[in-house]
């Protein structure tokens, strides 16, 4: 875990999803990989053409960009593929409980969060897969809003899915906590709106928030 900002008047926490609030290296591998096999079916690409495309994409945008990274929905339109039919393709292709099972140290930990935070979903995934994966974990009760792709229609990194993760839990971004496990996507926004910001490694991370807040 590393902390880069705790709100002094902390009121709502943003958890990224996936990677986040589950580690599993196979499904985390799946749902990115199962898109772009998709791509390569539609555009006569084998797999590995389309990996290779992908990974060389990229790599460019990092070289261009002070080594930022970008999401895949990102990736998919510079190739063409419209926010829309990404949304369609997660939505039928991804079946978290194929992967996930129930968390009950996750439970614990977001019912210690809940009594003190409101706590809000913002995810590069549509609502549809973003939900099936918190029910998967047995969390859905502690997160009733999430702010998906499918919500405005762009992908992290941006600020309107993190502007309206403050509106829905009704106080300022400089009263929320985003936490998430890849910075450039889930942290360094939020921090240059004002927000806070605590970078995990994965679940085993997120178990250690309430220690690390209270």
């Amino acid at each position: 875990m590393k902390i880069y900002k705790i709100p002094q008047e902390l009121k709502t926490i943003i958890f990224d999803i996936d990677s986040t609030l589950y580690t599993n290296a196979q499904y985390a591998f799946e749902q990115v990989d199962v898109q772009v096999r998709k791509y390569a079916s539609l555009n006569g690409l084998t797999d590995d053409e389309a990996r290779k495309k992908v990974s060389d994409y990229r790599k460019f945008w990092a070289q261009t960009h002070d080594g930022q990274k970008i999401s895949l929905a990102n990736t998919l339109l510079s190739f063409g593929v419209p926010i829309s039919k990404s949304i369609k393709w997660r939505e039928t292709l991804i079946e978290p409980a194929d992967f996930l099972q129930k968390d009950e140290r996750l439970i614990e930990t977001l019912s210690i969060l809940e009594k003190k935070y409101r706590l809000i979903c913002v995810t590069n995934n549509p609502q549809l897969p973003a939900r099936k994966t918190l029910d998967a974990l047995g969390v859905s009760s502690f997160i009733p809003k999430i702010i998906a792709l499918d919500t405005l229609n762009v992908s992290k990194p941006a600020r309107e899915p993190f502007a309206l993760a403050a509106k829905e839990t009704d106080c300022s971004i400089e009263n929320c906590l985003s936490v998430g496990d890849r910075y450039d996507i889930d942290l360094a926004l939020p921090l240059e709106m004002g927000a806070g910001a605590v970078e995990v490694d994965g679940v085993e991370d997120v178990y250690k928030l309430p220690s690390a807040l209270f």
